[in-house]
């Protein structure tokens, strides 16, 4: 993580920071601070306050035999392309810091005895005056990073290679579905009718278990924040089968359902669609590893339009882990770490969602069906408060609409529709059959030659109304 500093006046304070999970691959290191150097600084300008140093902090746990100064070691030549990045920049590195199990270090001290080479303990969590202030207050003191991304990571258990065979499976009869333009459509619904069953099933499992956290998450009582999220985790992959989690998670493949299920995002939805998200990336097992992009990049959307933005750049990260390309991925997590308000996204969704319930109402209403969304569809829509106001200009627009076909007498009025040869004598059209043009019957897509006058004379009419 790289956070600026800025001192204007003498007076020191924090500005942007720019987080991302340290790539495995040592190769990948001088691209990843040149990308991230740059989108701190560029960022920072763009707010009109260029920062005059950096603090870089590469933080991770030893791996299964290895110790805290190796770590420390090993991150050495990361810790020295940020500075080399940021000096390119004209803006200095004043410390870095390793923290690794418990303890920190830094690169840029040389002094043993301010420094020492077997690192610095940190402070127990609990002993300061702001966390003594904070666990007053009421908020959730989470577990280590190990196992905040152990709720995000793929399974590595028995039930993994279950969950394998039904991507498998799924994969077959859904794959060839997604490609077909015919019903590519029918998948997008079956698809969001199926999570928001899922969410369904979320929410009311934990009001059965107990009153949900800020998160949506359900905590156990006498628990830590952490074993509550572990616990509820536990049930939600028990509520989740593995024939409906492949079908999740290859059915959001399709870029339009995945930007339609980012509309749960807030509201009541919000928590157990993140459960979900979260649940789902669990599933990408095996050779799906890139599958779990959509629904890590759900679940970074969602946190950070609720506030947490932690979450959001952890998961955020996970999902460029698990594919570098992912446009959706990259934007949001360049905007979050740029400390942008989340609130345009969230205007931009939900006009979609309006406008999209108001054009689904004209078909439904004219043919007196209802799709096999339209249950889900409606509570979403009064769930996430676009009900009321938002949703009467949709109905009058979809009561026009339909009464524009009968307006056909009217539309030969209009100046140039005489025939030739006429002092003043109006007649109205007639159809291929003789019959006026009155008596033709006004259904939108009738075949007869005077349905099709008809909608052409309703169009211009109705255009002439809307510029009155």
């Amino acid at each position: 993580m790289l956070a600026a500093l800025h001192d204007r006046d003498g007076r020191g304070r924090f500005g942007g920071r720019a987080r991302l999970g340290i790539p495995g691959n040592a190769d990948d290191w001088a691209s990843v601070a040149r990308q991230l150097t740059e989108g701190l600084v560029k960022g920072s300008e763009r707010r009109g306050a260029l920062p005059e140093s950096i603090v870089a902090f590469l933080c991770q746990d030893p791996k299964d035999g290895e110790s805290a100064r190796e770590v420390m070691e090993r991150l050495r030549p990361l810790a020295q392309l940020l500075r080399t990045a940021c000096g390119a920049l004209d803006v200095p590195v004043i410390e870095a810091l390793c923290i690794s199990d418990g303890r920190f270090w830094s690169y840029c001290c040389p002094s043993a005895q301010c420094c020492p080479s077997d690192g610095t303990p940190m402070g127990l969590p609990g002993t300061s005056v702001l966390a003594a202030a904070a666990t007053y207050a009421g908020l959730q003191i989470r577990g280590s990073l190990r196992e905040f991304r152990a709720r995000l990571i793929p399974w590595e258990t028995a039930a993994a290679l279950e969950q394998e065979s039904a991507l498998n499976a799924v994969s077959m009869a859904l794959i060839p579905r997604i490609l077909e333009d015919e019903s590519r459509t029918v998948v997008a619904t079956e698809t969001l009718d199926l999570a928001h069953r899922v969410m369904r099933r979320f929410a009311d499992a934990t009001s059965t278990a107990g009153a949900p956290g800020a998160s949506g998450v359900s905590v156990v009582s006498g628990a830590t924040g952490v074993s509550g999220a572990l616990a509820a985790d536990l049930r939600d992959d028990e509520l989740l089968p593995h024939d409906e989690a492949a079908t999740l998670i290859l059915g959001l493949q399709d870029r339009t359902t995945r930007d339609r299920a980012a509309e749960w995002m807030e509201g009541d939805e919000a928590g157990p669609a993140l459960r979900l998200w979260r649940a789902l990336a669990r599933r990408c097992v095996g050779p799906y590893g890139e599958h779990a992009a959509a629904p890590l990049t759900l679940a970074g959307w969602v946190a950070w339009s609720s506030g947490d933005e932690l979450e959001a750049r952890e998961a955020l990260a996970m999902a460029l882990g698990a594919d570098p390309g992912y446009l959706f991925a990259r934007l949001l997590h360049q905007a979050c770490n740029e400390g942008l308000d989340p609130e345009s996204i969230r205007r931009c969704l939900r006009k979609e969602r309006v406008d999209r319930a108001g054009a689904e109402m004209l078909p439904a209403s004219a043919a007196s069906v209802s799709s096999p969304f339209s249950e889900a569809s409606e509570s979403v829509v009064d769930a996430g408060g676009a009900s009321g106001p938002a949703s009467t200009p949709s109905t009058r627009v979809a009561s026009r609409r339909r009464r524009k076909p009968r307006s056909t007498g009217s539309a030969e009025s209009r100046p140039g529709s005489r025939p030739s040869g006429t002092a003043g004598t109006r007649r109205p059209r007639s159809t291929a059959d003789g019959s006026p043009a009155s008596e033709v019957p006004t259904r939108p897509g009738d075949g007869t030659g005077g349905g099709t006058r008809s909608r052409r004379g309703a169009g211009r009419h109705g255009t002439k109304q809307g510029e009155t």
